[in-house]
Protein backbone atom coordinates (compact mmCIF):
# COMPACT_ATOMS: atom_id res chain seq x y z
CA UNK A 1 0.00 0.00 0.00
CA UNK A 2 0.66 3.83 -0.90
CA UNK A 3 1.10 6.43 2.27
CA UNK A 4 -2.02 7.05 1.85
CA UNK A 5 -3.55 3.43 2.70
CA UNK A 6 -4.37 2.94 -1.49
CA UNK A 7 -2.76 0.60 -3.16
CA UNK A 8 0.18 1.69 -5.57
CA UNK A 9 -1.48 0.58 -8.94
CA UNK A 10 -5.11 0.04 -9.13
CA UNK A 11 -7.00 -0.95 -12.06
CA UNK A 12 -10.45 -1.33 -11.86
CA UNK A 13 -12.92 -2.74 -15.11
CA UNK A 14 -10.32 -1.58 -17.73
CA UNK A 15 -11.21 -1.89 -20.94
CA UNK A 16 -9.11 -1.71 -24.15
CA UNK A 17 -10.38 -1.75 -27.88
CA UNK A 18 -8.62 -1.95 -31.29
CA UNK A 19 -11.07 -1.38 -33.87
CA UNK A 20 -14.09 -1.24 -31.84
CA UNK A 21 -13.34 -4.80 -30.30
CA UNK A 22 -12.22 -5.45 -26.69
CA UNK A 23 -8.44 -6.57 -26.89
CA UNK A 24 -8.99 -6.01 -22.93
CA UNK A 25 -12.25 -6.67 -21.49
CA UNK A 26 -12.73 -5.55 -17.60
CA UNK A 27 -9.88 -6.39 -16.00
CA UNK A 28 -9.26 -5.29 -12.87
CA UNK A 29 -5.80 -5.69 -10.76
CA UNK A 30 -3.79 -4.19 -7.95
CA UNK A 31 -0.32 -3.85 -6.80
CA UNK A 32 0.08 -3.12 -3.11
CA UNK A 33 4.13 -1.25 -1.77
CA UNK A 34 7.02 -3.20 -3.07
CA UNK A 35 4.68 -6.54 -3.89
CA UNK A 36 5.21 -8.17 -7.25
CA UNK A 37 2.43 -9.26 -9.17
CA UNK A 38 3.15 -11.22 -12.43
CA UNK A 39 0.33 -11.49 -15.25
CA UNK A 40 1.01 -14.37 -17.15
CA UNK A 41 -0.57 -16.39 -20.44
CA UNK A 42 0.09 -17.23 -23.54
CA UNK A 43 1.05 -14.65 -26.05
CA UNK A 44 -2.26 -12.97 -28.00
CA UNK A 45 -3.77 -12.80 -24.17
CA UNK A 46 -3.61 -8.93 -23.22
CA UNK A 47 -1.14 -8.92 -20.90
CA UNK A 48 0.96 -6.42 -22.55
CA UNK A 49 -2.21 -4.24 -23.86
CA UNK A 50 -3.29 -4.14 -19.94
CA UNK A 51 -0.22 -3.11 -18.49
CA UNK A 52 0.85 -0.24 -21.22
CA UNK A 53 -2.38 1.26 -20.75
CA UNK A 54 -1.40 2.00 -17.42
CA UNK A 55 1.31 4.95 -18.77
CA UNK A 56 -0.49 5.30 -22.28
CA UNK A 57 2.32 3.81 -23.90
CA UNK A 58 -0.45 1.46 -26.25
CA UNK A 59 0.06 1.46 -30.35
CA UNK A 60 -2.13 3.55 -32.52
CA UNK A 61 -4.33 1.64 -33.10
CA UNK A 62 -5.50 0.70 -29.48
CA UNK A 63 -7.22 2.95 -27.04
CA UNK A 64 -8.90 2.51 -23.45
CA UNK A 65 -12.14 2.77 -24.23
CA UNK A 66 -13.59 2.39 -20.30
CA UNK A 67 -12.02 1.76 -16.66
CA UNK A 68 -10.44 3.52 -13.89
CA UNK A 69 -6.04 3.04 -13.64
CA UNK A 70 -4.61 4.51 -10.23
CA UNK A 71 -1.57 5.58 -9.26
CA UNK A 72 -0.84 6.13 -5.54
CA UNK A 73 -4.63 7.55 -5.60
CA UNK A 74 -4.08 9.86 -8.70
CA UNK A 75 -6.53 8.64 -11.85
CA UNK A 76 -4.32 8.67 -14.78
CA UNK A 77 -6.77 7.70 -17.55
CA UNK A 78 -7.70 11.35 -19.50
CA UNK A 79 -4.73 12.93 -18.13
CA UNK A 80 -2.86 14.82 -21.11
CA UNK A 81 0.11 13.52 -22.79
CA UNK A 82 1.89 16.26 -20.59
CA UNK A 83 0.80 14.96 -17.40
CA UNK A 84 1.46 11.48 -18.73
CA UNK A 85 5.10 11.91 -19.80
CA UNK A 86 5.58 13.50 -16.18
CA UNK A 87 4.38 10.47 -14.58
CA UNK A 88 6.71 8.19 -17.04
CA UNK A 89 9.94 7.99 -15.68
CA UNK A 90 9.37 9.77 -12.41
CA UNK A 91 6.17 7.77 -11.23
CA UNK A 92 6.17 4.81 -13.37
CA UNK A 93 8.62 3.07 -15.56
CA UNK A 94 8.57 0.31 -18.19
CA UNK A 95 11.55 -2.18 -18.81
CA UNK A 96 11.01 -3.51 -22.48
CA UNK A 97 11.84 -7.23 -23.54
CA UNK A 98 14.86 -6.29 -25.89
CA UNK A 99 17.08 -3.78 -24.12
CA UNK A 100 19.29 -3.21 -27.59
CA UNK A 101 16.32 -2.12 -29.44
CA UNK A 102 15.04 0.38 -26.36
CA UNK A 103 18.24 1.92 -25.78
CA UNK A 104 19.07 4.66 -28.33
CA UNK A 105 21.84 4.00 -29.87
CA UNK A 106 23.43 7.16 -30.88
CA UNK A 107 23.57 8.12 -27.68
CA UNK A 108 26.33 6.89 -24.42
CA UNK A 109 23.99 4.35 -21.89
CA UNK A 110 25.46 7.12 -19.17
CA UNK A 111 23.67 9.89 -20.69
CA UNK A 112 20.56 7.63 -21.28
CA UNK A 113 20.33 6.43 -17.72
CA UNK A 114 21.05 10.64 -16.74
CA UNK A 115 18.46 11.81 -18.69
CA UNK A 116 15.10 10.81 -16.30
CA UNK A 117 17.16 12.67 -13.67
CA UNK A 118 17.86 15.81 -15.40
CA UNK A 119 14.05 15.66 -17.31
CA UNK A 120 12.49 15.43 -13.92
CA UNK A 121 14.91 16.74 -11.18
CA UNK A 122 16.42 18.92 -12.52
CA UNK A 123 19.60 17.97 -11.94
CA UNK A 124 22.90 20.06 -13.48
CA UNK A 125 25.66 17.31 -15.18
CA UNK A 126 27.80 16.65 -12.72
CA UNK A 127 25.12 15.73 -10.24
CA UNK A 128 22.96 13.43 -13.07
CA UNK A 129 26.21 11.62 -13.96
CA UNK A 130 27.16 10.88 -10.26
CA UNK A 131 23.78 9.47 -9.27
CA UNK A 132 23.58 7.74 -12.71
CA UNK A 133 27.39 6.02 -12.50
CA UNK A 134 26.51 4.93 -8.86
CA UNK A 135 23.16 3.20 -10.18
CA UNK A 136 24.50 1.80 -12.58
CA UNK A 137 27.09 0.05 -10.18
CA UNK A 138 24.19 -0.89 -8.10
CA UNK A 139 22.43 -3.04 -10.49
CA UNK A 140 25.59 -4.64 -11.35
CA UNK A 141 27.27 -3.13 -14.03
CA UNK A 142 31.86 -3.17 -13.15
CA UNK A 143 34.02 -0.33 -13.90
CA UNK A 144 30.30 2.08 -13.58
CA UNK A 145 32.26 5.23 -14.98
CA UNK A 146 33.81 3.69 -17.90
CA UNK A 147 31.08 1.82 -19.02
CA UNK A 148 28.75 4.81 -19.30
CA UNK A 149 30.57 6.19 -21.78
CA UNK A 150 30.16 3.23 -24.18
CA UNK A 151 27.07 3.16 -26.74
CA UNK A 152 24.54 0.15 -26.60
CA UNK A 153 26.32 -1.42 -29.32
CA UNK A 154 29.40 -2.03 -27.28
CA UNK A 155 27.48 -3.54 -24.64
CA UNK A 156 26.28 -7.32 -24.17
CA UNK A 157 22.35 -8.25 -23.96
CA UNK A 158 22.84 -8.89 -20.22
CA UNK A 159 24.57 -5.25 -19.80
CA UNK A 160 22.22 -3.39 -21.65
CA UNK A 161 19.23 -4.83 -19.69
CA UNK A 162 20.87 -3.67 -16.89
CA UNK A 163 21.36 -0.14 -18.57
CA UNK A 164 17.76 -0.46 -19.14
CA UNK A 165 16.84 -1.24 -15.05
CA UNK A 166 19.36 1.73 -14.10
CA UNK A 167 17.21 4.14 -16.15
CA UNK A 168 14.34 2.69 -15.02
CA UNK A 169 15.12 3.15 -11.05
CA UNK A 170 17.05 5.68 -11.41
CA UNK A 171 14.29 8.64 -10.10
CA UNK A 172 13.06 5.84 -7.47
CA UNK A 173 9.78 5.09 -9.26
CA UNK A 174 6.52 3.81 -7.08
CA UNK A 175 6.14 1.21 -10.09
CA UNK A 176 8.02 -0.65 -12.47
CA UNK A 177 6.60 -2.43 -15.24
CA UNK A 178 8.75 -5.68 -16.55
CA UNK A 179 6.97 -6.45 -19.94
CA UNK A 180 9.36 -10.10 -20.71
CA UNK A 181 12.81 -8.48 -19.49
CA UNK A 182 14.52 -11.86 -19.56
CA UNK A 183 13.12 -12.89 -22.64
CA UNK A 184 16.12 -12.43 -25.24
CA UNK A 185 18.77 -13.45 -22.26
CA UNK A 186 20.76 -17.28 -22.20
CA UNK A 187 19.28 -18.36 -19.09
CA UNK A 188 22.53 -17.59 -16.81
CA UNK A 189 22.23 -13.93 -17.28
CA UNK A 190 18.09 -14.57 -16.83
CA UNK A 191 18.83 -15.02 -13.22
CA UNK A 192 21.08 -13.09 -12.64
CA UNK A 193 18.40 -9.97 -13.83
CA UNK A 194 15.64 -11.74 -11.47
CA UNK A 195 17.64 -11.60 -8.86
CA UNK A 196 18.79 -7.89 -9.40
CA UNK A 197 15.11 -7.15 -9.70
CA UNK A 198 14.43 -8.63 -6.26
CA UNK A 199 16.96 -7.27 -4.53
CA UNK A 200 16.10 -3.92 -5.65
CA UNK A 201 12.69 -4.52 -4.96
CA UNK A 202 13.69 -5.23 -1.27
CA UNK A 203 15.99 -1.94 -1.09
CA UNK A 204 13.91 0.66 -3.15
CA UNK A 205 10.57 -1.04 -2.43
CA UNK A 206 9.46 -0.27 -5.27
CA UNK A 207 6.12 -2.24 -7.10
CA UNK A 208 6.90 -4.37 -9.57
CA UNK A 209 4.18 -5.51 -12.60
CA UNK A 210 6.17 -8.69 -14.47
CA UNK A 211 4.60 -9.66 -17.84
CA UNK A 212 5.49 -13.30 -18.69
CA UNK A 213 4.46 -16.56 -19.92
CA UNK A 214 7.11 -18.05 -18.08
CA UNK A 215 5.52 -20.01 -14.86
CA UNK A 216 9.05 -20.71 -13.89
CA UNK A 217 9.80 -17.14 -13.63
CA UNK A 218 6.91 -16.51 -12.02
CA UNK A 219 7.11 -19.31 -9.37
CA UNK A 220 10.83 -17.77 -8.38
CA UNK A 221 10.02 -14.28 -8.20
CA UNK A 222 6.27 -12.99 -7.76
CA UNK A 223 4.35 -12.28 -4.97
CA UNK A 224 0.49 -12.21 -6.31
CA UNK A 225 -0.48 -13.75 -9.43
CA UNK A 226 -3.03 -12.95 -12.64
CA UNK A 227 -3.53 -15.11 -15.01
CA UNK A 228 -4.57 -13.81 -18.28
CA UNK A 229 -6.89 -15.43 -21.37
CA UNK A 230 -8.50 -14.20 -24.48
CA UNK A 231 -8.58 -10.82 -22.63
CA UNK A 232 -9.50 -11.46 -19.17
CA UNK A 233 -8.49 -12.47 -16.06
CA UNK A 234 -9.33 -16.02 -15.73
CA UNK A 235 -7.55 -16.74 -12.08
CA UNK A 236 -6.07 -13.95 -9.27
CA UNK A 237 -4.38 -15.14 -6.14
CA UNK A 238 -0.88 -15.51 -3.80
CA UNK A 239 1.46 -17.13 -5.87
CA UNK A 240 1.29 -20.30 -3.61
CA UNK A 241 -2.30 -20.71 -4.23
CA UNK A 242 -2.12 -20.56 -7.72
CA UNK A 243 0.71 -23.27 -8.19
CA UNK A 244 -0.35 -25.34 -5.13
CA UNK A 245 -4.19 -25.47 -6.11
CA UNK A 246 -4.89 -23.91 -9.30
CA UNK A 247 -8.74 -23.66 -9.21
CA UNK A 248 -8.79 -22.89 -13.76
CA UNK A 249 -8.10 -25.19 -16.16
CA UNK A 250 -6.13 -22.71 -18.43
CA UNK A 251 -3.70 -22.34 -15.40
CA UNK A 252 -3.36 -26.54 -14.31
CA UNK A 253 -2.18 -26.41 -17.78
CA UNK A 254 -0.39 -23.73 -17.91
CA UNK A 255 1.45 -25.53 -14.98
CA UNK A 256 1.71 -28.64 -16.72
CA UNK A 257 4.00 -27.30 -19.59
CA UNK A 258 6.83 -26.37 -17.25
CA UNK A 259 9.73 -28.97 -17.92
CA UNK A 260 10.95 -30.88 -14.70
CA UNK A 261 14.49 -33.00 -14.17
CA UNK A 262 11.91 -36.16 -12.98
CA UNK A 263 10.22 -38.40 -15.36
CA UNK A 264 11.06 -40.39 -18.54
CA UNK A 265 14.11 -39.26 -20.17
CA UNK A 266 13.20 -38.03 -23.91
CA UNK A 267 9.72 -37.70 -23.01
CA UNK A 268 8.16 -34.61 -24.86
CA UNK A 269 7.26 -31.79 -23.83
CA UNK A 270 3.75 -30.80 -22.25
CA UNK A 271 2.24 -28.40 -24.85
CA UNK A 272 -1.85 -26.86 -24.19
CA UNK A 273 -3.41 -28.43 -27.62
CA UNK A 274 -4.83 -25.74 -29.66
CA UNK A 275 -3.97 -21.78 -30.40
CA UNK A 276 -5.35 -18.44 -28.33
CA UNK A 277 -7.84 -17.51 -30.90
CA UNK A 278 -7.85 -13.79 -32.21
CA UNK A 279 -10.62 -10.90 -31.00
CA UNK A 280 -12.87 -11.29 -33.74
CA UNK A 281 -13.17 -15.41 -32.81
CA UNK A 282 -13.51 -15.34 -29.40
CA UNK A 283 -16.43 -17.96 -28.33
CA UNK A 284 -18.88 -16.53 -26.29
CA UNK A 285 -18.84 -17.54 -22.71
CA UNK A 286 -15.90 -18.85 -21.45
CA UNK A 287 -13.21 -17.71 -24.12
CA UNK A 288 -10.99 -20.91 -23.40
CA UNK A 289 -13.73 -23.26 -23.54
CA UNK A 290 -12.92 -24.16 -27.21
CA UNK A 291 -9.74 -25.51 -26.09
CA UNK A 292 -10.46 -26.74 -22.25
CA UNK A 293 -10.90 -30.82 -21.52
CA UNK A 294 -13.88 -29.97 -18.81
CA UNK A 295 -15.98 -27.88 -21.26
CA UNK A 296 -19.58 -28.40 -21.45
CA UNK A 297 -23.19 -26.62 -22.66
CA UNK A 298 -22.47 -24.84 -18.78
CA UNK A 299 -19.36 -22.98 -20.38
CA UNK A 300 -21.63 -21.22 -23.20
CA UNK A 301 -22.37 -19.02 -20.22
CA UNK A 302 -19.66 -16.51 -19.02
CA UNK A 303 -18.43 -17.68 -15.78
CA UNK A 304 -17.72 -14.96 -12.89
CA UNK A 305 -14.37 -14.22 -11.32
CA UNK A 306 -15.55 -16.17 -8.36
CA UNK A 307 -13.86 -16.80 -4.86
CA UNK A 308 -12.15 -20.05 -4.60
CA UNK A 309 -10.31 -19.27 -1.38
CA UNK A 310 -8.39 -17.12 0.57
CA UNK A 311 -8.04 -13.90 -1.90
CA UNK A 312 -8.19 -16.40 -4.40
CA UNK A 313 -10.80 -16.03 -7.23
CA UNK A 314 -11.46 -18.46 -10.67
CA UNK A 315 -13.64 -18.16 -13.50
CA UNK A 316 -14.62 -21.47 -14.22
CA UNK A 317 -17.74 -23.00 -13.53
CA UNK A 318 -15.67 -26.67 -13.10
CA UNK A 319 -13.29 -25.32 -10.75
CA UNK A 320 -13.85 -28.10 -8.49
CA UNK A 321 -12.98 -30.29 -11.08
CA UNK A 322 -9.91 -28.83 -12.14
CA UNK A 323 -7.63 -31.34 -10.00
CA UNK A 324 -8.82 -33.94 -11.83
CA UNK A 325 -6.93 -32.82 -14.89
CA UNK A 326 -3.67 -35.26 -15.70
Amino acid sequence: MSATGEPVLAVKDLVVEIDGMAIVDHVSLTVGNGRILAIVGESGCGKSLTALSVLGLLPAAAHVAGGAIRLNGRELTGLSERDLAHVRGNDATVIFQEPVASLNPLMRVGAQVEEALRLHRGLSGTEARAEAIAMMTRVGIPDAARRAQQYPFELSGGMCQRIMIASALICRPALLIADEPTTALDVTIQAQILELMRRLREEVGTAIVLITHDMGVVADLADDVCVMYGGRIVESGPVEAIFAEPRHPYTRLLLATIPTLTGERKALLRTIEGMVPTADSWPDGCRFRTRCPLADRTCETTPPLAVVGLEHRAACWHSAQVEELA
